[in-house]
């Protein structure tokens, strides 16, 4: 596959961080928005531009969904999220992933209204637990899914707007997420957002590392047509 160009929202950790890698080993031309640049500094990629910024800004979401060439980006890759926080005892921002879609179609929007084209593909990083269409987690898992009302409110609200948006879209819904890579073997379950479960896969975690090369693997380097405009779950 041919170069690509891939503009990234909350890559600093995580997920985020682990498909920007495997997406900048692939060779693809990625840029990142960062609200502390220099928690990229190690990457040291020359296909790597890094833009200082909030991604509830819709002037600098603007610019980072811009190729060099003036069309729009060719995948947009988002995994902002809250952090707890012991004084709110809670998520510091419980509306984060919400604005930050609103940020970002606004932000297509106005890049449109200055001549911008194109349609790009973009990925949401959401969570296991938000189907209405039933049980995506295994039964031990669910009390300590209904403690996590705000957060997955919030992803609720986010995933609703951009199915909603006529974009072209992957929302990735992680199963719980814990720490390091491996060579794991990956199931994947596809819902439509319409219709509902086209096939399930239920389990327990994935680590941040292996989602983000998951989502480097098949949403950029192959893209398999099966994600387009579908929920899918990826989990051990």
């Amino acid at each position: 596959m041919p170069s690509r160009h891939i503009a990234f929202l909350g890559a600093s950790t995580g997920v985020g961080l682990a498909a920007l890698k495997h997406s900048l080993e692939a060779g693809h031309q990625c840029v990142a928005l960062c609200r502390e640049p220099k928690k990229l500094d190690a990457l040291q990629a020359p296909n790597l531009k890094v833009i200082k910024g909030n991604a509830h800004n819709v002037e600098v979401v603007s610019q980072l969904i811009v190729a060099p060439d003036g069309t729009l980006v060719d995948e947009i890759i988002t995994t902002i999220g809250g952090k707890f926080s012991a004084s709110k005892m809670g998520i510091d921002q419980p509306q984060v992933c919400e604005m930050g879609m609103d940020t970002l179609l606004a932000a297509i929007a106005a890049a449109r209204e200055k001549g911008a084209t194109g349609a790009p593909h973009i990925i949401a990083c959401s969570s296991t637990g938000m189907s209405k269409f039933g049980r995506d987690i295994p039964v031990l898992m669910v009390p300590l899914y209904l403690s996590l009302k705000v957060p997955h409110t919030d992803k609720i609200k986010m995933e609703e707007k951009l199915v909603a948006s006529g974009e072209k879209f992957t929302v990735i819904r992680a199963s719980l997420l814990t720490n390091g890579e491996s060579e794991k073997v990956i199931r994947v379950g596809i819902e439509d957002p319409k219709t509902g479960f086209e096939s399930k896969a239920i389990g327990y975690t994935i680590s941040r590392e292996d989602a983000g090369k998951w989502i480097a693997r098949n949403l950029v380097q192959d893209m398999d047509a099966a994600y387009l405009n579908k929920m899918v779950v990826i989990t051990y």
